[in-house]
């Protein structure tokens, strides 16, 4: 099944005061947390009123080593981004199917992707990861599994450059993405393509896809990102392990 942005489908409401209420309410603490456990960094119980209260109990990352992946290149996590590439983050969502989040966008309906967005100055890229999550699809009920332990980079093609350059007033050569997954707790009704009214929509459309046809559904120069994420999310999905 396919859901749709417009405002007859179930899933998406319009925009009401109600919403608007519920918008505050979670920006400043009020209903709307989530809680997802798991990281490969720290123990014990943080909170982050922004508006997230995440629980860190230990999580080993495993990451399979090996080619795949094209001409998608790695960089250790430790130096961190690349010079010249937008540090980002890449949301895997998966559903008790083992099926993946993606949604077409607005701008290219016929393209197929996993929410993503910049990780902005001082964030860590798991909080990226939960905002973008809530910012695109309105998800809160999610479990963090794990993510991909290097920054994984793509370059923009000539003419995606030239519209990024105007948009974002720098002439970046790609983004840098780390990739973090999430098993989604919640039911399908919970997904809503405006977001958390905090920014622009970005999808049209939205469904459950398999890993393996994600990658055939994407932007050309994003599939090799995409294989080597999936590659090294498989230790977290067993169904992967063929990709």
């Amino acid at each position: 099944m396919i859901f749709t942005v417009s405002s007859t489908a179930f899933c998406v409401p319009p925009f009401s005061f109600a919403r608007q209420v519920g918008v505050f309410s979670r920006r400043f603490g009020g209903v709307g947390h989530i809680r997802v456990r798991g990281t490969c960094r720290e123990s014990g119980l943080v909170k982050r009123y922004f508006p997230l209260t995440i629980q860190y109990p230990k999580l080993k990352c495993q990451g399979r080593g090996g080619g795949g992946g094209g001409v998608a290149a790695m960089t250790s996590a430790i130096d961190g981004p690349p010079s010249g590439y937008r540090p980002n983050v890449g949301v895997c969502l998966i559903n008790a199917k083992d099926e993946v989040w993606v949604g077409s966008r607005l701008d290219l309906p016929d393209s197929w992707q996993m929410p993503q967005g910049g990780v902005d100055e001082g964030e860590d890229p798991q909080q990226a990861a939960v905002r973008e999550l809530r910012e695109e699809t309105g998800v809160t009920s999610a479990q963090l599994i794990g993510e991909v332990p290097d920054w994984l980079t793509y370059d923009f093609p000539p003419d995606v450059k030239a519209k990024i350059t105007r948009l974002w007033g720098r002439p970046w050569t790609g983004q840098a993405q780390k990739w973090v997954l999430f098993r989604f707790t919640g039911d399908d009704s919970e997904v809503d393509l405006l977001g958390d009214g905090t920014e622009r929509p970005e999808f049209a459309q939205w469904k459950w896809m398999p890993a393996e046809d994600v990658i055939q559904m994407v932007v050309d120069f994003k599939k090799p990102v995409y294989t080597k994420a999936f590659r090294s999310l498989a230790p977290y999905v067993e169904s992967w392990s063929r990709l």
